[in-house]
């Protein structure tokens, strides 16, 4: 059974910096292989075991299901999805499903979150408003730039989903300008630790 870890910190010798930034570095039974997003919906994905792609493209899609196109580092194609249905949603309709944004992370989204088309999130329609799945960090930024919308692919969601915005409404977190902004050692406990809970005890 393949192994597949994917890598969430910003500094790691393994792989390009642009790629640990937009968390398309992965481990793949201890290798390092990278996915590198280069459009709204293509990647290129390096790493030296072409029979493990299939394996490491589903786990990125889990993440990122806008990108629809995968090629290798010559340009040939390795798999393709249909396109997603991409919609644009205000942000004050959008219910964060997490309380907290890391700073760490805002830094290093702004390396390619240059306009308001550039942020995609998962979310689920929910009455007349939605719920963001992640993409936490980048509705922050939206925020800090004055944007008023970003862009979604609205997915489905497992049941606990509901427990953590009923959490996050018990802590004042209805809209993304709500979220609350921490350095990265306190984001880590705190978020962690949560989730870490949260888990054990279902």
């Amino acid at each position: 059974m393949t192994d597949i870890k994917r890598i969430d910190k910003y500094k790691d010798d393994r792989f390009s910096k642009e790629v640990l930034y937009q968390h398309g570095a992965f481990l793949i039974d201890d290798r390092p292989y990278e996915v590198k997003i280069i459009s709204k919906d293509e990647a290129i994905v390096y790493g030296e075991d072409p029979n493990k792609y299939s394996a490491l493209i589903e786990e990125f899609r889990f993440f990122s299901p806008h990108i629809a196109i995968f090629k290798d580092k010559d340009g040939y194609a390795i798999k393709e999805y249909p396109k997603a249905n991409i919609i644009s949603i205000p942000l004050d309709a959008i219910q964060p499903s997490q309380f907290y944004v890391d700073k760490d992370k805002i830094q290093a989204i702004a390396s390619f979150i240059k306009k308001p088309d550039d942020i995609i999130i998962q979310a689920i329609e929910c009455d007349d408003h939605y719920i963001a799945l992640d993409g936490h960090t980048r509705l922050y930024f939206a925020v800090m730039n004055g944007w008023s919308s970003v862009r979604a692919v609205l997915v489905s969601a497992d049941d606990y989903v509901s427990d953590f915005v009923r959490e996050a409404a018990n802590r004042g977190v209805y809209k993304p300008q709500d979220l609350i902004l921490l350095e990265h050692e306190e984001y880590v406990i705190k978020w962690h630790n949560f989730c870490d809970e949260y888990f054990k005890n279902r």
